[in-house]
């Protein structure tokens, strides 16, 4: 007797959900918002290209936590991502601030401009080669290995903002975007421990003070957002000392109680 064909109803389903396709699809806007900044650039229309590059570190944080919420979490978004971040915070800035600055160095801005997007590459690289990786000191503290790529963009991108907000023409001199993206990309592929949003912690005997210093960052972040920004990047830069100790005396205690 022939073999009966399936019911329709117990046919194996083919595709994707469209709740795995999300997170991806933030992805995706990321990419193209970064890169966006480019073409901004070549306009000469710096503001848009600094916040396409912001809003892009913006999608770039909600994906991933997209992702975990609706259970997308996969191999091709990670993959997707890594490759979203080189660009939007690797090749965009280094172009963008080449368009604004760096041109008009003689012979070494160019170079520079690779040297960051290399970096960018490397840290990127690296952080996919440990994500299979058990023993991961700084991730098992709840730090972080290195500025992380948005937030390295957001850093590189700090003297074009600081032309934006105060017009000072020294703000785009070679001499000091070049050595400053230099700096930049080298904390980006150190082993600096630096915070994480797990490895923050605040005191409840402040924690009204904090709430309201972060309402009123969001006020200046509309009202000027180029101070924000700038407020932002010194605050981080001012952080990393102390993530440093921090980090050293969270390692001093996770090695004490596992000896105990």
């Amino acid at each position: 007797m022939d073999a009966q064909p399936p019911e329709m109803g117990h046919q194996p389903k083919y595709g994707i959900s469209i709740r795995a396709l999300i997170p991806n699809m933030v992805t995706a806007m990321a990419l193209c918002t970064g890169l966006s900044a480019i073409w901004f650039a070549l306009s000469a229309r710096w503001p848009e290209a600094v916040m396409a590059i912001v809003a892009a570190g913006v999608l770039d944080g909600i994906d991933g936590r997209i992702a975990r919420l609706l259970k997308g979490q996969s191999r091709f978004g990670a993959e997707l991502d890594s490759l979203s971040d080189n660009i939007a915070f690797g090749v965009s800035p280094a172009i963008v601030l080449f368009i604004w600055s760096l041109q008009y160095m003689p012979r070494f801005g160019w170079t520079i401009a690779l040297f960051y997007t290399l970096c960018m590459a490397l840290r990127l690289a690296r952080f996919n080669a440990q994500i299979d990786v058990e023993h991961q000191p700084h991730k098992s503290a709840g730090f972080l290995t290195g500025v992380p790529a948005p937030t390295a963009a957001g850093l590189a991108l700090l003297p074009l903002v600081i032309w934006l907000e105060t017009g000072f023409d020294i703000a785009q001199e070679q001499w000091i975007v070049g050595p400053w993206m230099l700096f930049v990309a080298l904390l980006a592929i150190s082993s600096v421990a630096t915070f994480s949003w797990s490895s923050l912690r605040i005191r409840r005997s402040v924690r009204m003070g904090t709430i309201a210093v972060a309402g009123m960052l969001v006020t200046i972040l509309i009202t000027a957002p180029w101070v924000a920004l700038i407020i932002l990047c010194i605050g981080y830069l001012i952080l990393i000392p102390f993530s440093m100790i921090s980090y050293g005396r969270t390692k001093k205690r996770i090695g004490i109680a596992a000896n105990n």
